[in-house]
């Protein structure tokens, strides 16, 4: 690793960045170098407009991966080399805001029904009943699950921040019997070691793959993902009854306009405010005249 980067790699262990985040980063750099052969210390604006183009045009990124290259590039510019002029010439793309996936209770019943055996049902089972992000599941431990208190602990979820979920008694049923099969001794959901379960956390995308395969199993051909289930959840105690503020606590959000999505997902939401077609006072469709209608060629 060069000095730049070993010096970037400071500043963020300074901060507290998560080693995750860290690796991404300095993955980054290492690419904005290799692209012009160059020590970025010694390039530019100019050199930072052609990068950004090149990863659109080029490499064909979607606008949420630039997102990441650009964040990288502006702790790199102005957190490490403290070139804080630089930050207008690393603008972050526009993204399109698209709504999240969201199953039916009967779709999520579908998918936990399809899973190929007692381990995948389960992972599929926690993610959806505990909203949690998959890789909140994959460093969750025996440890955490508190049938005492019906609680589930998640450690250092997203931005460094502990909180607990609670544990449904149809869950805590599920992870007796999971766990007389399993016996996990750290990790809940152990990975492999060549191709050998070991006591390691299980690959996220391991979690992804869990997914799909059910869902296909399923017959479910909507774009589904860990994070599906995620936002299925959310949306269901929505419409149940839950309080956006209670969800935001669940969910982790740091902010509750990041929770404010769930209303656009909620039919019970969405279909309490009357139309206001249905208060306008029109003549009956009877009384329409029909044009005659064209020949088709």
């Amino acid at each position: 690793m060069t000095q730049l980067r070993n010096k970037m790699l400071e500043e963020l262990q300074r901060r507290n960045y998560s080693h995750r985040t860290a690796t991404t980063y300095i993955r980054v750099v290492r690419d904005f170098a290799e692209h012009f052969h160059q020590s970025p210390d010694k390039l530019g604006p100019e050199h930072i407009r052609q990068f950004q183009a090149h990863l659109f045009q080029t490499k064909k990124l979607s606008p949420f991966t630039v997102s990441q290259y650009v964040s990288a590039l502006r702790f790199l510019f102005v957190k490490t080399l403290r070139r804080h002029f630089l930050t207008e010439y690393i603008p972050f793309p526009k993204c399109p805001k698209q709504l999240p996936t969201v199953l039916s209770p009967e779709e999520v019943a579908q998918l936990i029904n399809a899973s190929p055996n007692l381990y995948h049902r389960t992972l599929i089972t926690t993610l959806y009943s505990t909203a949690m992000r998959r890789a909140e599941l994959c460093r969750l431990k025996v440890s955490d699950v508190d049938s005492q208190r019906m609680m589930i602990r998640i450690e250092q979820g997203k931005g460094r921040r502990d909180r607990y979920v609670p544990l449904s008694p149809k869950l805590l049923e599920t992870l007796r019997v999971y766990w007389r099969w399993m016996r996990p001794k750290t990790f809940l959901f152990p990975g492999t070691v060549k191709a050998v379960r070991a006591d390691v956390p299980i690959s996220p995308n391991m979690v992804w793959y869990s997914c799909r395969q059910a869902a296909l199993a399923a017959g479910i051909r909507k774009h589904l993902s860990p994070h599906s289930l995620r936002h299925s959840c959310a949306t269901h105690l929505l419409e149940a009854g839950a309080d956006l503020r209670t969800i935001q606590v669940l969910l982790g959000h740091s902010r509750l306009e990041h929770t404010l999505v769930y209303l656009h997902l909620s039919n019970k939401h969405m279909q309490a405010v009357p139309n206001p077609l249905e208060a306008l006072q029109v003549s009956s469709l009877d009384d329409v005249k029909r044009p005659r209608r064209l020949k088709k060629k």
